[in-house]
């Protein structure tokens, strides 16, 4: 793959109301394009959506919001410059190869000493994926069957006909939300804990008001049930993004789950910790996943060693290189993995869409589940989502929560191939 010309370019998109995490908020989320073009005139593009906040909240502390996104922005710009004019083997290749130079750039621009990988994998994410659909062009490949390197395939070889839709509950969800969410069917809630209800960092009572929280959730959503647990039980994805600083804080929670009885409708808890701190979790009797503190190989076996038995997968937000070789380092060790979101644009979550449908489900599910809660958030969601080229068709919209996959949506791989190399369905 010799890469001749890059273009990038960027949108900013609103959000209906302020977004709440790690301890901070963001109001809007900027959408890149990168379009790559070879030797022979083939070109394809790709779509990012930045989160800084999520990747490195550090870069997001020492800038404002517009400046953080910039110094993303432009460290793909860079990035995306300094690839041209060489052969690759593939898209792995390059992200294998400038994922820690684009570390750099970001660094150099933002003032900082370092940033974290995630951050620069964030930033890679629309040039991997049109490597990606630039390498499918050269080779004839028109699935994303045919993109999956046959290391992963038998972790990939599921075929769901339906995908169950994970809603995201942040911190500002009021119960009436919650409920209308529930009567429309969803039965994999993800909770937002590690709150920070008085901005003093004070753990407490981030974790008192973290249980009280949970509390009446877990009220609220035990009047329901559902065909897609094997419990019959709406089940809770907890995610507190590294925000419990001790392990002894996380028993505590998990000591509140069982005095309430909502322990055993804990699929896993994601990311106790802060990324440096590296607890043993093989004692903690619920199921621990790792996020934002795995950006390698290295860093899934290291989790694994350390009793972590779940993944998050964000082939939107780490790349789908990344991805694979994070699936590949798993090996056959017993991990669980699912596909979550990064409040991404209409394309990124057919990207998303395409990993999950192959996953095996999650314990306690019946159904594949992937993330996505872009229509949550955006102001213009449905603006957002004219530029999908197959926008019309049944599987891009949810049934009651329940995505339903048919054999046009593999044939067309969620239309990801027609939105990145042009054509028609």
């Amino acid at each position: 793959m010799y890469i001749t010309d890059t273009h990038c370019r960027y949108e900013r998109q609103p959000l209906k109301a302020p977004f709440a995490f790690k301890g901070r908020q963001i109001t809007e989320l900027w959408q890149t394009e990168v379009r790559l073009t070879d030797s022979h005139g083939r070109s394809a593009a790709g779509w990012g959506t930045q989160s800084v906040l999520w990747s490195d909240p550090a870069v997001f502390q020492r800038h404002t919001e517009f400046e953080a996104n910039a110094i993303m922005f432009q460290t793909t710009e860079r990035l995306a410059a300094a690839i041209r004019n060489q052969e690759w083997e593939g898209p792995q290749a390059i992200v294998r190869s400038m994922a820690p130079r684009a570390a750099e750039m970001a660094a150099a621009l933002s003032g900082q000493p370092s940033v974290r990988l995630t951050f620069a994998l964030n930033a890679m994410v629309g040039l991997d994926n049109a490597a990606w659909l630039l390498e499918a062009a050269q080779r004839g490949v028109t699935t994303f069957d045919e993109l999956v390197p046959p290391v992963v395939r038998p972790v990939l070889a599921h075929r769901h006909n339906r995908l169950g839709l994970i809603p995201l509950i942040p911190y500002g969800s009021g119960l009436d939300e919650i409920r209308a969410l529930l009567e429309e069917g969803s039965f994999l809630l993800k909770i937002k804990v590690g709150a920070d209800p008085h901005g003093d960092g004070d753990p407490d009572a981030g974790l008192a008001w973290d249980m009280q929280r949970i509390t009446e959730i877990h009220h609220l959503a035990s009047g329901y049930r559902t065909p897609y647990t094997d419990s019959g039980h709406v089940l809770y994805y907890l995610d507190a993004n590294g925000r419990y600083g001790s392990k002894a804080v996380l028993e505590r929670l998990i000591r509140h789950l069982e005095r309430i009885g909502a322990a055993e409708r804990v699929v896993l808890i994601e990311e106790p910790f802060p990324e440096a701190l590296l607890e043993d979790v093989h004692d903690i009797p619920l199921r621990m996943a790792a996020d934002e503190s795995v950006h390698s190989a290295d860093d899934v076996r290291e989790r694994l060693a350390l009793g972590y038995r779940a993944f998050a997968l964000k082939p939107i937000a780490k790349t789908l290189s990344m991805t694979f070789d994070m699936l590949a380092a798993a090996g056959s060790g017993g991990a669980h993995f699912f596909c979550a979101d990064l409040t991404v644009n209409p394309i990124l979550v057919e990207w998303n869409k395409n990993v999950a449908a192959r996953l095996p489900p999650l314990p306690g599910l019946r159904v594949g589940v992937v993330e996505a809660n872009g229509w949550q958030h955006y102001a213009h969601w449905e603006e957002m989502k004219r530029v999908h080229p197959m926008r019309h068709r049944p599987w891009v919209e949810t049934r009651r929560f329940v995505f339903e996959l048919d054999e046009e949506f593999y044939q067309q791989s969620g239309g990801i191939f027609i939105a990145g190399l042009g054509g028609s369905p």
